[in-house]
């Protein structure tokens, strides 16, 4: 397709049913806006037509400009998305947040504590620092490395259970 003869308006008329029907596809369950996709190609054919004149191939410069702009787009939204949660050190040696850290810790250790049968000892080793394997955790308990996963399974239940009565208790 010869597009050199085409004015810009023309060239735009042309290649906006396109560019919609793109942007939706590039954009779909992705969270970005069709829209900003749409208006980030527009200005960039504006660019284009401006320094080097109208494409060769309009539709395939237009489809490939819309996957270029989405990858920026989405590459710029994980960024974004990064730099809006804590940094994974903030606030390490925040004496309030270390405080509140080692008294969750604690009500959980007495909680833990307070469970039925095999269950302290198991959920204590599934928390300790040393972080055992499950081979490890079975020997030390005496029972089958097999059996491990549906007791920890009940053991959360019971734990569950009983931290779920002291909430709506207290």
């Amino acid at each position: 397709m010869r597009t050199h003869a085409l004015p810009a308006d023309d060239l735009i008329a042309l290649l906006g049913p396109l560019l919609a029907a793109e942007a939706v596809a590039e954009t779909s369950g992705s969270g970005a806006e069709p829209g900003d996709l749409e208006q980030a190609v527009w200005l960039r054919l504006l660019e284009r037509l401006r320094r080097a004149g109208p494409p060769a191939d309009p539709p395939l410069w237009l489809r490939r400009a819309v996957r270029a702009e989405a990858r920026r787009i989405r590459r710029t939204a994980r960024r974004e998305t990064a730099l809006t949660r804590e940094p994974a050190d903030a606030g390490r040696h925040d004496p309030e947040r270390l405080a509140l850290v080692a008294a969750h810790r604690r009500a959980l250790r007495d909680a833990v504590r307070r469970l039925p049968g095999r269950c302290p000892g198991l959920l204590a080793a599934l928390l300790s620092p040393h972080d055992p394997t499950y081979r490890d955790i079975a020997r030390e308990l005496g029972i089958s490395q097999g059996s491990l996963g549906p007791e920890r399974s009940r053991c959360l239940g019971c734990l569950r259970r009983l931290l779920a009565a002291e909430v709506a208790a207290g």
